[in-house]
């Protein structure tokens, strides 16, 4: 048998703040994760990412290469972030640089099951469960749908 495993965990080159809860199992490499922050199970963060304080990161979620999210952040359960766009009608097949990064800004609060394109959201912003998020949110706000629209000002 020709089979390669890869063991779950949080590498090496993980940088946490202080007071970081993590519970595992988890998959986490090469990420920032800031001080009083919290990591539910399931949960897989790549290389790259960038977490702010005091966020909390619901499980089965996966936050890919090139996100960044600002502090007092809630991710809920099984909310996927995109970096492919498919932009030559499917997956990149590696090639990083047709990867387009994702802000979140800080006091963002993401639905279970949300799923978020590279877009950049602005602070105070709530995004409702099973919302699918393809453009830039730049006014605080509830959004929800597919694709998610405005349906209140905060």
């Amino acid at each position: 048998m020709n089979s390669n495993f890869k063991s779950v965990g949080i590498a090496d080159d993980v940088q946490l703040g202080e007071h970081v809860n993590i519970v595992q199992p988890v998959n986490l490499y090469g990420c920032v994760i800031g001080k009083n922050s919290f990591i539910g199970p399931f949960v897989e963060i790549q290389r790259d990412v960038r977490i702010g304080q005091r966020c909390k990161v619901q499980s089965h979620s996966f936050i890919c290469e090139l996100v960044t999210i600002g502090d007092n952040c809630f991710i809920g359960h099984g909310v996927m972030f995109i970096n492919d766009v498919f932009s030559d009608g499917g997956p990149s097949g590696g090639d990083k640089s047709k990867w387009k990064p994702a802000l979140v800004g800080n006091r963002v609060s993401i639905g279970s099951n949300a799923t978020i394109l590279p877009v950049t959201i602005c602070d105070d912003v709530v995004i409702g469960a099973g919302a699918v998020v393809t453009k830039d949110i730049d006014e605080p706000g509830i959004y929800a749908g597919n694709p998610a629209k405005l349906l209140r000002t905060l």
